[in-house]
């Protein structure tokens, strides 16, 4: 069997579709943070609507993954693309006819709800749209694409809201929603062991007794917090710090996330072609410090170019991380699991959302420059003591 996952026609289908609907879900958030910054004009109003987005994060991956463990994973996803797409036409009604901020909090969050559990099907139903020899290639060119989205989709809207208002932007990514769906219909996964047999043993302690057990997947689980609270929180705050650092608008607020997305992608890409077999740990945490201090040079700078190169820096090493962090948990977890353990660890993502608040709060206070140096600051510094205290994650 070929050990590259674009070899496989269900892959292929599946990913084509995927990126083109991230497409539209990255535009949507720049012209969702955009949209809050014009209504707003509050930092801290913006950490908070990134926490809507992300804090069902805390309350929905694990029972998503339970879901993912128990049914069928196509299904599923169709029904969490949907509603999904239903309530991106409902926010764009929302700002069509000027509604309450608490009510487009709420459909923000309720649709929040939607796309985590949607994240969270999503990782574990890769494993049955191509055999075992092209996992790791699965989830990098997953990866790939999905950076590849991080790069089109914010130039596209920081193009497009030159022109036009966030509404129209929303109206975009409800369409884009419908490329996915299609890919659902047309993909035929390939029999996995959950849908061979299935397990009656489906409860959440199963998979908290194997985290508990396994050194491997506890140490990764630790080892995340810190570049989800830190660190990731950057792409909810570029447009207060793209707007007070560097002086621009929507559109060098998109080639700021376009600049990031492209160093996300190259790590990608890179990452797909090769077999990495060995340190994983240390490239784990080499990747977490230097992400950090990415985010510190960028602070620092006051220079377009200069800022363009720290972002792909940021997105080349965040992207490094998550990524290396996926295929070591995947490798480890075995199939019958795999959807509770996936919705343990992208939990990992509600902290970005405690981050936004605090970061977002840190800006209104003490500015922005203040703010995004902690961020990098403390991503490196918290990553390197966890390591010092826990020296078997370097030995992953």
């Amino acid at each position: 069997m070929k050990p590259f996952a674009l070899c496989y026609n269900n892959f292929r289908v599946y990913a084509i579709g995927s990126l083109i609907t991230r497409v539209g879900d990255w535009m949507d958030l720049v012209a969702l943070n955009w949209a809050v910054l014009q209504l707003t004009g509050s930092a801290f109003y913006l950490g908070l609507i990134s926490a809507c987005r992300l804090l069902p994060v805390f309350t929905m991956s694990v029972p998503a993954g339970a879901l993912a463990d128990r049914y069928n994973k196509r299904k599923l996803l169709l029904r969490l693309e949907t509603g999904y797409m239903f309530f991106t036409i409902t926010l764009a009604l929302l700002l069509m006819y000027s509604g309450p901020f608490w009510l487009f909090a709420l459909i923000v969050t309720l649709r929040s709800v939607f796309s985590t559990m949607g994240l969270t099907v999503r990782n574990a139903f890769i494993p049955s749209l191509v055999p075992p020899v092209a996992l790791a290639s699965a989830i990098a060119l997953n990866a790939t694409f999905a950076n590849l989205s991080g790069i089109v989709g914010p130039a596209l809207a920081g193009f497009l809201l030159t022109f036009v208002e966030p509404v129209s932007i929303f109206r975009i990514s409800a369409i884009t929603s419908l490329a996915v769906i299609g890919s659902l219909f047309w993909v035929r996964p390939m029999a996995t062991l959950p849908e061979q047999k299935c397990h009656e043993n489906t409860g959440i302690m199963e998979a908290i007794n194997f985290i508990r057990s396994n050194s491997v997947v506890k140490s990764l689980l630790i080892l995340a917090i810190v570049p989800m609270l830190f660190g990731f929180p950057y792409t909810s705050m570029m447009p207060i710090f793209s707007k007070e650092l560097l002086k621009v608008g929507p559109d060098g607020l998109g080639i700021l996330l376009g600049a990031s997305g492209a160093g996300a992608l190259t790590a990608s890409a890179s990452l797909s072609w090769l077999n990495v077999k060995n340190n994983h740990g240390k490239i784990l945490v080499v990747s977490s410090i230097g992400f950090g201090i990415g985010l510190v040079l960028f602070a620092l700078t006051r220079r377009m170019e200069l800022a363009l190169m720290a972002m792909y820096g940021v997105g080349l090493l965040g992207q490094t991380y998550r990524t290396m962090s996926r295929i070591t948990l995947q490798h480890a977890v075995p199939d019958h699991l795999i959807g509770r353990v996936l919705g343990i660890a992208l939990m990992d993502r509600g902290f970005i959302a405690i981050g936004a608040i605090f970061v977002g709060w840190l800006a209104s206070y003490a500015g922005s420059f203040v703010a995004a140096l902690f961020m990098g600051l403390g991503c490196a510094l918290i990553t390197l003591i966890i390591v010092l205290l826990n020296r078997n994650i370097l030995r992953l």
